[in-house]
């Protein structure tokens, strides 16, 4: 993402919590998952949720479209909270878990630094998330969220590296900047000017997909030793 545009991307991502609740609490339980079929869940704040849209809009349902137009048999289940922090995700992770998923995507943590909370607690709730994850033997797709300078080069530094950091020490499948391409620009966002519209929410499951392709192929290797 070029500099110039940073200053700008904390109008878009700095209202993120306030446009959502200030009690955010889990989705309504989906359909029993077919285990037949591959199950990935994607856990994650407003951006994931799909705010404003129609669940089937969001990028989810998207890549679910996607991989069965590629003849897979897969469900991907939309776990997204609005208004959710690290914390929010790692006291939900049971109810996450009870979805028996084989891939979680993993996308969480922007509103911890919006709001400026310890990046120390921020690496620890994710590193927790993630261990409870692989202790499971679940393939983890880590979405990277970045900070913008505005923050203090300090904190902002801090928090970029939390990301690439978590995801090397653990051997994740890493998407580095969840909104690339998004963030910004006002044709892919609502009117609010901070949550994806369908079209950005296309651009965001495009851009995701070679990773779930990835997490997929590393699923099938574990089952076949």
């Amino acid at each position: 993402m070029k500099m110039e545009i940073w200053p700008i991307l904390i109008v878009v991502l700095g209202v993120l919590v306030a446009s959502c609740r200030d009690d955010p609490e889990p989705p309504a339980a989906p359909a029993e998952p077919d285990k037949s079929s591959l199950t990935i869940v994607a856990v994650g704040d407003s951006l994931t949720a799909g705010y404003g849209i129609e669940e089937g809009e969001a990028y989810p349902a998207l890549v679910e479209k996607a991989l069965r137009a590629e003849g897979m048999k897969v469900q991907v289940v939309n776990a997204g909270v609005s208004g959710e922090t690290s914390s929010g995700t790692l006291a939900r992770l049971d109810w996450v878990l009870t979805l028996d998923p084989d891939i979680v995507i993993l996308e969480t943590g922007a509103n911890d630094g919006l709001r400026g909370l310890d990046t120390t607690m921020v690496r620890d709730n994710l590193e927790q998330i993630i261990d409870l994850l692989q202790q499971r033997d679940i393939v983890v797709i880590l979405a990277g969220m970045k900070m913008v300078w505005n923050l203090g080069p300090a904190y902002t530094g801090e928090f970029n590296r939390i990301f690439p950091d978590l995801a090397a020490k653990k051997g994740l499948i890493f998407m580095p900047f969840f909104l690339q391409g998004v963030a910004t620009d006002p044709a892919l966002n609502r009117d609010d000017g901070i949550h994806p519209n369908p079209a950005g929410h296309r651009i965001i499951a495009d851009n995701i997909l070679p990773f779930v392709r990835e997490a997929i192929t590393v699923l099938g290797s574990k089952a076949s030793r």
